[in-house]
């Protein structure tokens, strides 16, 4: 799909005349790690699900590693781009990890846009919140020996301790991607590399949508009071703490997070 004048991989589940549901995910992620059953989960309890690959991810727009042609406020431009590519005024959005800022920039500059705000495993950026464990980052400093083992150690660190870690299925997926990726050395790196610049008109005390924060119990890289931060950050949020998940959103999960998510875009 054209947008914005570069081309981004798009996919859609269920009918455009539900509620349209737009999922972001955080960095180097492709849409395919809201895997298609989460997604077909959401279509068939009436969602009109959108799922796409950010700039350097999957099948989009490519840059040379570590020269990323963007900044954060593109990206956010991006999704409004495909919202109004696919005829969709207002949308349910939910940003994962990096792309919380996305969601964040579009609940502030664009909430015209905007039914309600879910932000997944993310962080206000506080920094005298706890930082990442000692745990997370020695497992994600391991060197593994092709692009598939990379992924998978990374998202293995990312589950950090929790049980639901499934090795089998994150490999299948990871191989999927690899497979479809136009550059995976620009993928690994360069959403690093852009310039954050922020919403325009405000931050998350701004935020006028319904809000959901949904945060993993033992998440190594934001640890759960940076859920607790942003919950308390954006007037009237509520929080969804996931026992026993780290910085994922694992299969167990699911029904638990579509229940939560068909309640929070049901009003």
């Amino acid at each position: 799909m054209d947008v914005n004048g570069v081309e981004l991989g798009v996919e859609t589940f269920g009918s455009p005349d539900d509620p349209a549901v737009l999922l972001i995910h955080g960095a180097c992620a492709s849409m395919l790690w809201w895997e298609a059953e989460l997604c077909t989960a959401l279509a068939a309890r009436g969602r009109f699900v959108i799922r796409y690959d950010n700039r350097d991810t999957g099948v989009s727009v490519s840059y040379p590693p570590g020269e990323p042609g963007y900044a954060l406020s593109d990206l956010v431009l991006d999704a409004v781009g495909i919202l109004d590519a696919l005829g969709v005024q207002r949308a349910h959005v939910v940003g994962r990890s990096m792309s919380g800022a996305i969601a964040l920039g579009l609940g502030v500059d664009h909430a015209d846009r905007v039914a309600s705000l879910t932000f997944v495993a993310t962080t206000t950026g506080d920094p005298s919140l706890p930082p990442m464990t000692e745990e997370f980052l020695a497992a994600s400093a391991q060197e593994s020996s092709s692009e598939v083992e990379s992924i998978v150690s990374a998202l293995r660190a990312y589950a950090g301790a929790s049980p639901y870690f499934d090795e089998d299925a994150v490999r299948a997926l990871a191989v999927e991607d690899v497979a479809r990726t136009v550059n995976v050395a620009s993928a690994m790196t360069n959403h690093f590399c852009i310039e954050f610049d922020g919403p325009r008109g405000g931050g998350f005390g701004d935020v006028v949508a319904p809000t959901l924060v949904v945060h993993g119990a033992i998440d190594p890289v934001y640890p759960l009071e940076h859920g607790e931060a942003l919950r308390d950050a954006v007037p009237g949020a509520s929080l969804l703490v996931l026992e026993s998940v780290g910085h994922d959103l694992p299969r167990p999960v699911w029904p638990l997070f579509v229940d939560a998510l068909i309640a929070h875009t049901s009003s």
